[in-house]
């Protein structure tokens, strides 16, 4: 059964930065719409980044020139560069794939689902 495989995460200051990995458990020749979410505590889910290819991308606005969101053009591993950390950017953060070719923000639009990588700033 195919699955999301999530790296990275951690606890950073105010600033800071951190790098997420995200791939997909099996090698498949069937390139997957990617995306990242993030949950803090008592809040919804939320839409952080989506790529399809390289330049084909779509960010939430709070986190526009701050993160990254970027792929393995050779596979389905996505990976989410987050600089200039703010306390608010505390959360659960999910990788998530569908094998439908589209770039959305939206949790209906992806079928897969990583464990979660927690994220914590501190001010």
């Amino acid at each position: 059964q195919v699955h999301l495989v999530e790296s990275g995460g951690g606890s950073v200051q105010s600033g800071g930065s951190l790098k997420l990995s995200c791939e997909v458990s099996e090698y498949t020749a069937v390139r997957y719409s990617m995306a990242w979410f993030r949950q803090a505590p008592g809040q919804e889910r939320e839409g952080v980044a989506a790529i399809l290819n390289a330049g084909t991308t779509e960010y939430q606005d709070s986190v526009k020139g701050r993160f990254t969101i970027s792929r393995d053009n050779a596979g389905n591993t996505v990976y989410l560069q987050m600089n200039s950390l703010k306390p608010e950017d505390t959360a659960m953060y999910y990788c998530a794939a569908d094998r439908r070719w589209w770039l959305r923000l939206d949790q209906s639009a992806y079928n897969l689902w990583g464990q979660g990588t927690q994220v914590t700033v501190s001010s």
